[in-house]
């Protein structure tokens, strides 16, 4: 008798798209190897009725899977609490305010969450897919992004926080991880898991939660939190994608919390010649280590960023159009302008 055939179950490859067989005894949410491209493939695993087929990213709290809704048949973000902090209460809390946090959001550019529920213990948040990277890996490629491209992401995210405060909402983790972009480009702001009401007393003696390098100095002074934070964060974040480096660099994390503080920061066109004086105002006015003089308001900060937007726009296009020849000649009544 020949040697037992072992099952097997045929699946896309999230990498390079081949169809290709894997064992099929293999666990739910366990790997194998794409035979074409070598790549991971995951073991498909079902979720009530959404059916997740591979791993999109992974963090603290939990893994954020891409899947397939079944019912509604569509793609999704399936994104599964860890097992090993699902018993905690206080994760669980975190977990389910991130949910309740963007379930009261509605704006394009945040990520929206559909539904927040538990099957067979594993609790787990269904959101709007957004896997075309993030401003990080970007940031990473790249190094430095165009002024143009930052500055749209920094309008529409500046919108999308706007948002968030007319709900009473602070993000306080602003950070190029926590900015995807789905298929179409549109960045979306992810990850509400440290949002917390605007209007909320500040704990003098709670840890503070966020990251060092977008971090706003009155959060290190344990001033109170304000959209200000959020503004700080945000303007911080486009100053690394349009220099490629953080605003203050330092060998440690606690060296960087004192630059926030304590070092003048080095205006965006002072790191990266190039980059126009309208953007590099405005970032450093909404880097401000006072946060009464940072701009008033999300308003504020995007008419400086879109005020930034239509002059380098003219500074790039200007160039390309010039007067005929004649223009001098023919006078005002037929300059070019006026065709």
């Amino acid at each position: 008798m020949g040697a037992e055939r072992k099952p097997l179950k045929m699946v896309g490859c999230p990498h390079c798209g081949a169809k290709v067989f894997i064992p099929g005894d293999l666990a739910p949410l366990a790997a194998a190897d794409c035979s074409k491209c070598g790549g991971s493939i995951m073991m498909p695993a079902m979720l009530r009725q959404f059916e997740l087929r591979s791993e999109i990213a992974s963090g603290g709290m939990g893994t954020v899977y891409r899947a397939w809704d079944t019912t509604l048949g569509r793609e999704v973000a399936v994104k599964l609490m860890r097992h090993e902090i699902a018993s905690d209460p206080a994760a669980v809390d975190a977990f389910a305010m991130e949910a309740r946090a963007c379930a009261q959001l509605n704006h394009t550019n945040i990520i929206h969450t559909y539904t927040f529920d538990e099957h067979d213990g594993d609790k787990y948040l269904v959101m709007e897919i957004a896997d075309a990277g993030s401003l990080d890996s970007r940031i990473e490629e790249q190094r430095s992004l165009p002024e143009l491209e930052v500055l749209d992401v920094g309008i529409k995210v500046a919108s999308a926080l706007a948002a968030a405060l007319r709900h009473g909402l602070l993000h306080l983790d602003i950070k190029p991880g926590n900015i995807l972009f789905n298929a179409e480009g549109e960045p979306k702001v992810v990850d509400f898991g440290l949002a917390r009401k605007a209007d909320a007393d500040t704990d003098a003696y709670a840890p503070i939660f966020g990251t060092p390098y977008y971090i706003a100095p009155e959060r290190v002074r344990r001033e109170g939190d304000s959209f200000l934070c959020d503004m700080y964060s945000l303007a911080g974040t486009l100053y690394h994608a349009l220099t490629g480096h953080v605003p203050f660099e330092a060998p440690t994390v606690e060296d960087v919390v004192a630059a926030h503080l304590q070092v003048a920061l080095r205006p965006a066109h002072e790191v990266l010649p190039g980059v126009t004086a309208p953007t590099s105002e405005a970032l450093s006015r909404a880097l401000a280590k006072d946060p009464r003089q940072r701009f008033a308001s999300y308003d504020e900060f995007i008419m400086a960023l879109t005020a930034a937007r239509s002059q380098l726009l003219i500074r790039q296009f200007a160039p390309q159009v010039a007067a005929p020849p004649d223009a001098a000649q023919q006078g005002p009544s037929k300059s070019w302008w006026r065709r």
